[in-house]
């Protein structure tokens, strides 16, 4: 092992194991962060398996770090070259490390002792790498939560449902199971058996989230009055972003579930680590799948609802401004949950249109038409001046406070429109005397 850095990728991270200081060496040069593997844990709960006693003295001796899976650490998986094992899906190599110096890759078979040749070693090392991942995770969401300041525990006792009565006993008996395990280093049979049956409840929890989604989702609507649909948004925006808190605080506490049921396989039957590692994997997947696709589908409501709305700016400016403003709130609080689960994010911001700008669009349509183009436009100015004088009305009723704001409201509409309908009848003179022109040319 002198100066030999070996590499191990799974998809979500990479493990660097060799010397304390050629992997001190090797990562400062990459310029990646890292975090402790704990790889001396499988001298103990590897045991006696096949070649595992010669390895332990090995995994005394050397070091492991931890480094997430980005863009910069994929770009040295990619450059590294790193040959992936058919069996365990792993990324596997060895680098060579001496004076300081990284010298590249080099095969296996030239590292006589190399940790990355044992199957129990990897395989342990591998499942490690899974934890560390898990814990990562687990870590990101705790940031989410307390960025958007939602208290979990609060909103789960706030429900009446038998379903989250069940999620706060979870939630306790996992929390104390981690702190045991921190505790003592390892998930007795003891721990475990408080633990073991608490998946049902979380997926029921997880389910009940989606449905609470599906349902914001479904309301709504883009058929109707514009005020109704801002009402709407304003009323889920804040009650979505309860259920994805909900929603998250679930998949945290999967994930540690997770992390516990490999330390179990671990003691009890390391053999089948790769297959349990692989299989969890697949379950998260799964899990990530229903949540991309329940996520997916409010982010396309709320475009829906934004392209609504701009187009009616011109009659109902208050509503279509809100409208736009809601289900931006909304889709960003979709899209930092998303982010945080390491979901693809596709939302961009929808920007309001302006009244004068749709004004200024009418206006070259109505040019473009003629005669009859005029009269909608004037008839929509009609009804922008019949609403100002409307809400101008209310507000006198409302009483003196909002005199003000109603005489402003009311006179900044009428030199819209004023100043509209001159540059309406400007235009279309020009056009009728540029017809009338054509038309003697054509006679003569």
């Amino acid at each position: 092992m002198d100066g030999e850095i070996q590499l191990i990728s799974d998809g979500d991270g990479l493990a660097v194991l060799g010397e304390p200081a050629a992997v001190e060496t090797f990562l400062s040069s990459e310029g990646l962060e890292s975090r402790e593997l704990g790889l001396q844990r499988l001298g103990t709960a590897l045991g006696a398996a096949a070649g595992v006693l010669q390895a332990s003295s090995e995994l005394a001796a050397n070091s492991g770090r931890w480094v997430k899976m980005t863009k910069e650490s994929a770009e040295l998986v990619k450059r590294y070259g790193l040959m992936k094992s058919k069996a365990t899906g792993l990324g596997l190599g060895v680098v060579q490390a001496k004076g300081g110096q990284i010298k590249g890759i080099v095969q296996f078979a030239k590292v006589p002792g190399a940790m990355i040749t044992n199957p129990a070693v990897l395989s342990g090392a591998a499942g490690i790498m899974s934890q560390i991942a898990m814990q990562q995770a687990m870590d990101e969401i705790s940031d989410y939560l307390a960025a958007i300041d939602e208290k979990v525990d609060d909103l789960l006792r706030a429900q009446k449902d038998a379903v989250f009565a069940a999620m706060i006993g979870v939630d306790l008996e996992i929390e104390e199971a981690l702190t045991i395990r921190e505790n003592v280093g390892r998930v007795s049979e003891t721990t475990w058996s408080k633990v073991q049956a608490t998946s049902a409840t979380l997926k029921s929890t997880q389910g009940y989230a989606l449905r609470q989604l599906d349902a914001l989702a479904d309301k709504v609507g883009v058929k109707g009055r514009l005020g109704d649909l801002a009402d709407t948004l304003d009323e889920i925006e804040p009650k979505a972003r309860e259920w994805l808190a909900v929603l998250a605080r679930c998949f945290q506490l999967q994930d540690a579930l997770a992390l516990l049921e490999l330390d179990r396989v671990l003691d009890t039957s390391p053999e089948e680590l790769d297959e349990h590692r692989l299989g969890l994997k697949a379950a998260r997947e799964q899990r990530l799948k229903l949540i991309s696709q329940c996520s997916e589908r409010l982010l396309a409501r709320m475009a829906t609802a934004a392209q609504t709305a701009n187009p009616k700016v011109l009659l109902h400016p208050a509503a279509s401004r809100a409208v736009v403003f809601s289900s931006n709130q909304l889709a960003a609080g979709v899209t930092d949950f998303n982010g945080t689960l390491g979901l693809k994010e596709v939302h961009r911001d929808w920007e309001a249109k302006r009244w004068t700008e749709a004004a200024t669009e009418l206006r070259d349509r109505a040019l473009e038409t003629g005669a009859e183009g005029a009269t909608a436009v004037r008839r929509m100015g009609v009804e922008t001046v019949g609403r100002a004088k409307t809400a101008k009305d209310r507000a006198l009723d409302a009483g003196a406070e909002s005199i003000d704001a109603a005489r402003r409201m009311g006179n900044e509409t009428l030199d819209r429109a004023k100043l509209f309908s001159d540059q309406l009848t400007n235009g279309l003179s020009g056009r009728v005397l540029r017809q009338r022109s054509q038309g003697s040319e054509e006679k003569y």
